[in-house]
This record gives structure tokens, C-alpha cells and sequence, in this order.
């Protein structure tokens, strides 16, 4: 976890910008102690962004699959979730 100061985001704002795309995680900015933003990289931001809908998909995937209780084969699940990822994408 990356943590710096509100004033090394105000004085030093390029070395923050790097520090987000080099380690491709957030940085936790404070002020006056305490937590007040999270700054990251656009990429970082989309591929989190994208792993969170895909777990969203998943979840609902497997919910109906509990509920429907139909299986099906492993060619078929690739496509299947091909054709909603296609679909929302």
C-alpha cells in the first residue's frame, strides 16, 4: 500500500503520476492524518474496473446456474460467457 501526504501530491505531482504507472496500484492520499482521496492510473483504474464486472458476471452466471441447475459442457461455458462479454462488452 502506497501512502502519501495531500502536500506530495500538490508539490510533487509528477513524481505520484509516475509512482501510479509504474506500480499500477492505488495511492492513498492524506490529509491532516487522515484518509481523504485514492489516486490511480487511468489503466489501473480499467482493469479493475473490468475485473469487477467479469466477478459480477460470474456471480450472476453462477446464481442461475444454482437456480436452473442445467451444466454444460466446458466448450459451451467459454462460449457462453464469449457471447455476454461480447454482448456488454
Amino acid at each position: 500500500m502506497i501512502i502519501k501526504s495531500s502536500t506530495t501530491l500538490r508539490n510533487d505531482y509528477e513524481k505520484i503520476s509516475a509512482m501510479a504507472h509504474q506500480s499500477e496500484e492505488p495511492i492513498y492520499i492524506i490529509k491532516n492524518g487522515e484518509g481523504d482521496l485514492v489516486v490511480m492510473s487511468i489503466e489501473a483504474f480499467e482493469k479493475r474496473d473490468d475485473d469487477l464486472r467479469m466477478r459480477s458476471k460470474l456471480v450472476i452466471d453462477e446464481t442461475s446456474r444454482q437456480i436452473d441447475s442445467k451444466t454444460l459442457s466446458l466448450d459451451e461455458a467459454m462460449q457462453h460467457l464469449e457471447d455476454k462479454l461480447n454482448a456488454n462488452g
